[in-house]
């Protein structure tokens, strides 16, 4: 079980286009950052791959390529944002290579935006010309109602992205098949909360016994719709995961600088990164 970050940048990436500050011009390559967006892999119980998409950017073409992902089993969305919904019309290759419908996960204002936007997905009959098109399956969530998939649990954790109500996603597996595998220094729990500002108080509960959290971290100065990274460790310290990581940064932040600040188990994260199990899964 493993949990790769395809994307670790904010909404314009990094570098930013026409931008000459020292991190946009900067050779390091974890300051280079795509899009935000993960995705976790596994084997479940019956020894097949899976994978899980956590937001589907418009970078999603080369952060595929990037991590060799050759298959899509579920999409879930944490809102409807350009640079979280805008490569959803990649996926269609994931249904050539498997050959099978791809389910996505949304709240409803994010599966309105999907339906709206990739009307020729979605209403593909009415289309002038026959489309190459992605074949989904969609399924509206509700905040703290688990999804059950493919052995795992996805539990809806309610958000604040200034005043837009979104989800982060609670990610266990489930009770038999946790008992089944080797779950020494294992990622899970794990919480993936990106693009967000504010933590309601009944969401608290959902970030208790993590042992991974995946935490918005802008920039240092004040946004109305992110945390900054001071409060962002501030959050950390509270929820008190064994690991931490920050994602969703902005130029602002240079990686060799900011993450050697930051305190013992709270890290940056950055494009191609993996945690949990390195073995290839097929």
């Amino acid at each position: 079980m493993r949990l790769t970050f395809l994307g670790t940048g904010t909404s314009s990436g990094v570098p930013a286009i026409g931008c000459e500050c020292a991190v946009c011009q900067s050779d390091d390559p974890r300051d280079q950052r795509l899009r935000t967006s993960a995705v976790l892999q596994y084997m479940d119980r019956q020894k097949k791959p899976r994978t899980i998409l956590l937001d589907a950017g418009p970078d999603l073409r080369e952060q595929a390529l990037a991590a060799g992902l050759n298959r899509c089993d579920a999409i879930f969305f944490t809102h409807n944002h350009v640079d979280h919904t805008f490569g959803l019309d990649e996926v269609r290759r994931f249904n050539v290579l498997m050959d099978e419908p791809i389910d996505i996960f949304a709240n409803k204002r994010t599966m309105e935006h999907l339906q709206r936007v990739y009307k020729h997905i979605f209403d593909q009959y009415n289309n002038v010309n026959k489309s190459f098109v992605a074949t989904l399956i969609p399924h509206e969530v509700q905040p703290m109602q688990p999804v059950q998939l493919h052995d795992m649990k996805l539990t809806p954790i309610p958000l604040l992205h200034g005043r837009l109500e979104i989800l982060g996603y609670r990610i266990e597996p489930l009770q038999a098949f946790a008992q089944e595998t080797d779950q020494d220094g294992s990622i899970f729990p794990l919480a993936y909360c990106t693009d967000v500002s504010a933590i309601p108080s009944e969401s608290w509960s959902m970030l208790k016994g993590l042992s991974t959290l995946v935490l918005d971290a802008l920039r240092f100065r004040h946004h109305p719709t992110h945390m900054t990274v001071d409060r962002a460790v501030e959050v950390a310290q509270r929820v008190g995961a064994k690991q931490t990581w920050f994602v969703h940064m902005a130029h602002a932040i240079s990686h060799a600088e900011v993450d050697a600040s930051l305190p013992e188990g709270i890290k940056l994260a950055y494009d191609g990164l993996t945690i949990g199990d390195q073995e290839k899964i097929d």
